[in-house]
C-alpha cells in the first residue's frame, strides 16, 4: 500500500505574523467613515440618497452623453451617462424629486419610448437608491431591448442581493422583463455565464474542500467572500493602494481570518467531539454576526472597489469590460493553481487522501489536523479573492453580498458532487450559465430560481453529483 505523507515544517512565525494581519483588519473597520469619504460618485449612506439608472438604446447599446437634470428640495443638480450609459444623482435632502431627461441629447435616431413619463417624478429616502426609467426605442416594442435594464445600478440596502453589472452579467435582481430573443443576445448571455461561473467557483471551490476534509458545511463562508471584497474596498479607496496590491492584502487578509477560525473555533469543537450539526448551527450564527458587523461599520449602500468607468470592448456580438477579462484570466489561472496543488503536491495529495477517508489517512501518517487547517486557510483566501473578483464584475459590493450567493455557491458544490472541488468548478459553470441564460426566457429577478431549480432536481435525480461518486448503503 502506497504511503502518503506529508513533510513537517516549522510554523513558529505564523501566529505572530497571522496576528499582525488581524490588527490591520481591526484598523481598517475603525476607520469606515473615511473609506466612504473616498468614494467617488453616488453611495447611498445616512445623510445620502441616490437617484440613477442605465439608459440604453433599442439595439441594447449604452447611450452616451445623454443628460438629466434633477431637481427637489435638495436644490437642482445634473447627471451625464458614462460609456456605458449609466448616470447617477446624489442628493441630501429626503423627498420627491423630478428627473428630466434632455431628449436633444439622446444618439441620432432614439427617442423616448414614453415621452408622457418625461419627466418623471421619484421618491428618495437618504441611505437608499432609487432608479428612475427611461426606455428608449418603439412604444410597440414589448419587454425589449429598449429598456432601462439597471434602474439600481448601486446596491438597495433593503435588496437580498447586490446590483450587478447589466453590460456584463444580464439584467439585475429588480430588472425589467426578459427581452426578445436574438442570437447576439445568446451569445452575450453565455459569456456572461461563463465569467460569472468561473468567478463563483473561486469560492465554491474552497466550500468544497473544507466540506470534503470537515463534513461541515459552511453557510458563514460567504462572509468570507465580502470579507475580501470589503478589505480591497477600504485599501483602494482609504489607503489609496493600487488596485493589485489591495487584492493582495484582501488575499492575505482572507487566509488569516480562515487560520484564526480554525484555530479559535473549529478545531476547539472537533477536540470536543462536537458533531457536524452542532458545527453548522455555530456557522449560521457566524454568518449572521459577521453580515450585520459590516453592516454596522459600511452601511446598506454601495461599496464600489474603484469608481472609474470601465473600459468596455467588443468582440463580435459580446461586449465585456476589460476589468472582466482581467478578472476571467485571474480566476482561471489561480484554478489552475489548486488543480495543480492537489494533483501535483504531496501537501495536496494529502488532502485529497484526507478527504476520501481521515481515519485512513491518519493511519497512512498523515497529520490530519494540519491538513485541516491548511484547507481553511486556502478555502477563506480563494473565497476573499473571489470576492475581490465578483466585487469588480458586478461594479460594486455590500454588506451582504456573499450571503445572496451562497445559496448559488451550495448549489455549484452539490451539483458538481459534495467534497469534490474539481465537482465544484464544473457544477459553478454550469450555475452560471443557468442564471444568466434563463433570463432570455424568464424575467431577470427570478433567474436565481432556475439554479436552485437545478440543485433539487439533482438531489432527487443524482445526489452524488456529476463527479461526486454514489455510496452503498446497507
Amino acid at each position: 500500500m502506497r504511503r502518503v505523507a506529508t513533510r513537517d515544517r516549522s510554523t513558529a512565525g505564523a501566529p505572530a505574523a497571522l496576528g499582525v494581519l488581524l490588527l490591520a483588519v481591526l484598523f481598517l473597520l475603525a476607520v469606515p467613515g473615511t473609506a466612504r469619504a473616498a468614494v467617488a460618485g453616488c453611495v447611498a449612506d445616512a445623510a445620502t440618497g441616490c437617484i440613477n439608472g442605465t439608459i440604453r438604446t433599442a439595439d441594447q447599446q449604452p447611450a452616451v452623453g445623454v443628460v438629466l437634470d434633477v431637481e427637489g428640495p435638495g436644490g437642482t443638480t445634473q447627471a451625464t451617462t458614462d460609456a456605458e450609459g449609466r448616470w447617477t444623482a446624489a442628493v441630501t435632502e429626503a423627498g420627491e424629486y423630478t428627473v428630466t431627461l434632455d431628449e436633444a441629447t439622446l444618439p441620432a435616431g432614439e427617442s423616448l419610448r414614453n415621452p408622457d413619463q418625461n419627466p418623471r417624478t421619484v421618491t428618495v429616502a437618504l441611505g437608499s437608491s432609487t432608479g428612475a426609467l427611461f426606455p428608449l426605442g418603439a412604444a410597440a416594442a414589448a419587454g425589449g431591448g429598449g429598456s432601462d435594464e439597471d434602474p439600481d445600478a448601486a446596491p438597495d440596502p433593503e435588496s437580498t442581493a447586490p446590483a450587478e453589472d447589466a453590460g456584463e452579467v444580464g439584467a439585475p435582481v429588480g430588472a425589467s422583463e426578459s427581452g426578445s430573443f436574438s442570437w447576439g443576445r445568446l451569445a452575450q448571455q453565455a459569456t456572461s455565464g461563463l465569467v460569472f461561473g468561473v468567478l463563483l467557483a473561486l469560492a465554491a471551490v474552497g466550500l468544497s474542500l473544507i466540506y470534503g476534509t470537515t463534513g461541515l458545511s459552511n453557510f458563514a463562508h460567504g462572509e468570507q467572500v465580502t470579507l475580501g471584497a470589503i478589505v480591497a474596498y477600504l485599501a483602494v479607496q482609504s489607503f489609496g493602494l493600487p488596485l493589485l496590491v489591495a487584492g493582495v492584502v484582501a488575499v492575505l487578509v482572507g487566509a488569516a481570518s480562515g487560520w484564526l477560525q480554525d484555530a479559535g473555533i473549529w478545531h476547539q469543537l472537533r477536540k470536543r467531539r462536537v458533531g457536524t450539526t452542532q458545527q453548522m448551527i455555530v456557522t449560521i450564527g457566524l454568518s449572521m454576526a459577521l453580515q450585520y458587523t459590516y453592516q454596522f461599520f459600511f452601511g446598506g449602500g454601495a461599496l464600489r472597489i474603484v469608481t472609474t468607468t470601465p473600459t468596455m470592448l467588443t468582440l463580435g456580438p459580446v461586449r465585456i469590460s476589460a476589468t472582466s477579462l482581467w478578472s476571467l484570466l485571474i480566476a482561471v489561472v489561480v484554478l489552475a493553481g489548486v488543480a495543480y496543488f492537489l494533483l501535483g503536491t504531496r501537501i495536496g495529495r494529502a488532502t485529497r487522501a484526507v478527504s476520501d477517508n481521515p481515519a485512513l489517512a491518519a493511519a497512512s501518517g498523515i497529520t490530519v489536523e494540519r491538513v485541516v487547517r491548511l484547507v481553511w486557510v486556502l478555502g477563506a483566501a480563494l473565497a476573499a479573492l473571489g470576492g475581490v473578483l465578483m466585487g469588480l464584475y458586478l461594479n460594486a459590493t455590500s454588506w451582504n453580498m456573499g450571503g445572496a450567493l451562497l445559496l448559488l455557491m451550495f448549489a455549484a458544490v452539490t451539483l458538481g458532487g459534495l467534497g469534490q472541488a474539481f465537482g465544484a468548478l464544473a457544477g459553478s459553470i454550469v450555475i452560471g450559465l443557468v442564471v444568466e441564460m434563463s433570463n432570455l426566457v424568464i424575467p431577470s429577478d427570478m433567474r436565481y430560481a432556475g439554479a436552485l431549480l437545478i440543485l433539487i432536481l439533482v438531489l432527487l435525480l443524482r445526489p452524488q453529483g456529476i463527479l461526486g461518486r454514489a455510496e452503498r448503503i446497507g
